[in-house]
């Protein structure tokens, strides 16, 4: 019965030791996880952590850059927006056509005489039959005096001629002009040309009309004993506030006339030729190449980019101070863990 009694202690004792262990290995297993979360795992997650944060001011340094970067454009184009009202560009376009509206010359031959003037084809002059002497007068012209526009006082007597019109068909006009005596040591006759022959005849005042278009047009001369050729063309300019101007642009060439009468003669011959250089109207104006709308797109454009910068530094920004949270929370719980 004593043997019995001491084994069953025995048994006793070993399973208690056997609880013993078996506690201890609950307790160490229980125990090691919290000295690796203790150690190890606060390290890793710090690390991270402070990895998370770098990048988010990195992240934020970069949308201060990019919002400097976009604070710069919106000065630069304001900028650049003012230079270019300041400063238009020239723009110059040409339209062709196959009339043009039948140009006005004004001749103020003083005491010259027109002899001839008729409208020619294809650029063919044929050779005079009697030169100096009273021929045919196939233009359209206009007789009319008028006072200077610069004096008010001068009479000044101006014969008006239909310019040409078909440009296609090279349709050129023709006049001859005769002067008995001068007392200049050269002679030569005036001229100017206006954009529009039937404007003056519809206008109500042509001594006025005249006057206009002697103050806005500039003149010029042919002289005697020469055949001068004249080429035209016609430029258009569109003023600032929407009114249109009308010049001429000519080129000229002036060929030797021989004369073949057969007495000396101490009359002098004009001869003058008008006809179209191109088919091309040239106009000319100035254009703000600054476009309103461009810029305020492009001031949207900026702005956007700016909002959605600030909203990415905004959820940036969150982002730390929930990552700072979370890792706070974690810090309390392995310490109240621990304690």
């Amino acid at each position: 019965q004593l043997s019995e009694d001491v084994e069953r202690v025995s048994e006793n004792s070993t399973d208690e030791r056997e609880g013993e262990m078996e506690v201890h290995e609950d307790v160490s297993s229980v125990i090691l996880p919290d000295g690796e979360l203790g150690t190890t795992t606060p390290s890793l997650r710090f690390s991270k952590t402070c990895l998370k944060n770098v990048f988010s001011v990195i992240l934020l340094f970069m949308y201060l850059l990019l919002m400097a970067v976009a604070v710069f454009l919106v000065y630069q184009t304001i900028s650049d927006f003012r230079e270019k009202l300041k400063h238009p560009v020239m723009s110059v376009t040409y339209k062709e056509v196959s009339l043009y509206d039948a140009p006005g010359i004004a001749f103020y031959p003083g005491k010259a005489r027109l002899l001839s003037c008729k409208h020619r084809y294809y650029g063919h002059i044929p050779p005079l039959i009697n030169p100096g002497q009273p021929g045919d007068i196939e233009c359209t012209t206009q007789r009319i005096n008028y006072t200077d526009p610069f004096t008010n006082q001068t009479m000044k007597y101006a014969l008006v001629v239909q310019g040409p019109r078909d440009v296609k068909k090279k349709e050129l006009v023709f006049l001859q002009f005769h002067l008995n005596e001068t007392d200049q040591d050269f002679s030569a006759i005036d001229y100017l040309l206006f954009s529009s022959f039937r404007e003056f005849v519809n206008s109500p005042e042509k001594a006025k009309f005249m006057k206009d278009c002697e103050s806005s047009y500039s003149s010029w001369k042919f002289s005697g004993g020469f055949r001068t050729w004249v080429k035209m063309s016609l430029v258009k300019t569109k003023e600032e506030d929407g009114s249109e101007t009308v010049e001429f642009k000519q080129e000229t060439s002036v060929v030797n006339y021989i004369d073949q009468r057969t007495k000396p003669r101490s009359d002098q011959l004009f001869f003058v030729v008008f006809e179209w250089k191109d088919p091309f109207i040239q106009t000319v104006q100035d254009i703000i190449t600054a476009n309103p709308w461009n810029m305020i797109a492009l001031l949207c454009g900026i702005f956007l980019a700016l909002f959605k910068a600030a909203d990415f530094a905004k959820l940036s920004v969150k982002w730390m101070i929930k990552i700072r949270k979370r890792h706070l929370k974690r810090s309390r719980q392995v310490m109240n863990h621990i304690s």
